[in-house]
């Protein structure tokens, strides 16, 4: 009993201290991203636009690739059992409803999470590790403006427009499978996606994007600065860094798809 009473109260007490450490350092950030620059102080704007393009334009390739053979495997899935109610149009529904509301945010996140969310948690607990926070803070540089805004900002701006364009491949995954292989005809195809489609599907993607950015940031931020005990644990907290993003972001979808779907 003393044993189970103790490793609850640990556990209680380690998810308390870690919620209170993120709210602080999401108030810290929201300070330096909003109140000091209007005192003069500004952002680092060449530091966010880098980040954008790692964040962003550098995860392109991959988001591509993946979400294109998710869509052709949604799309020829489908069609194994539409064709046998000679409802093979219905490819163009499923698809691109599937991509907008679901699968397309969720994949760009993940495969961000994997990519950048990595890299920003491993980036900052090296230069923990190697005392170079601490030397910042020496210099008289704040830690949260000239490492975490920039990285907030690019993260913010990246997940969305990745996700935006992930929409497009994998819908046009799903057109490669139902104008070459089921035989639906191109101008049928896209006006059966158009009729499918409305402004929720994409506003509720567009939504999910924005949180999972969130998640992302936050995630890796705090990982990073919880390492400790030199390159063991570096990757460590990577690891972990990516595998509680992943999990927040399915909780974050399964949240929004709920209020969607009650609303």
């Amino acid at each position: 009993m003393t044993a189970v009473l103790g490793y609850t109260g640990r556990v209680t007490l380690n998810a308390l201290y870690s919620t209170a450490t993120v709210c602080v350092l999401m108030v810290d950030t929201a300070n330096w991203l909003v109140m000091q620059p209007l005192r003069g102080k500004g952002l680092r704007l060449r530091s966010t636009v880098e980040h954008v393009v790692k964040y962003g334009v550098d995860s392109l390739p991959i988001v591509c690739m993946i979400c294109y053979l998710v869509g052709v495997i949604i799309a020829m899935q489908s069609a194994y059992t539409l064709e046998k109610w000679g409802a093979s149009i219905l490819i163009a529904d499923l698809v691109g409803i599937s991509a907008l509301r679901e699968l397309a945010p969720l994949m760009a996140a993940i495969l961000i999470t994997g990519r950048s969310g990595s890299a920003i948690t491993a980036e900052i607990g090296t230069m923990k590790v190697a005392e170079e926070i601490d030397a910042l803070q020496v210099m008289g540089l704040n830690t949260t403006k000239f490492l975490i805004v920039p990285k907030f900002l690019a993260m913010l701006i990246a997940v969305p427009c990745v996700t935006a364009i992930a929409m497009l491949v994998m819908i046009l995954g799903g057109f490669t499978v139902g104008v070459f292989f089921s035989g639906i005809d191109v101008v049928s195809y896209f006006e059966a996606t158009a009729d499918a489609l409305v402004m929720m599907d994409l506003t509720s993607g567009m939504i999910k994007s924005f949180f999972f950015a969130l998640v992302i940031c936050w995630v890796g931020v705090y990982r990073g600065f919880q390492v400790e005990g030199g390159a063991e644990g570096v990757g460590q907290k990577t690891t972990s860094s990516v595998v509680t993003s992943i999990s927040l972001i399915i909780i974050v979808d399964l949240v929004w798809t709920f209020l969607f779907y009650v609303t």
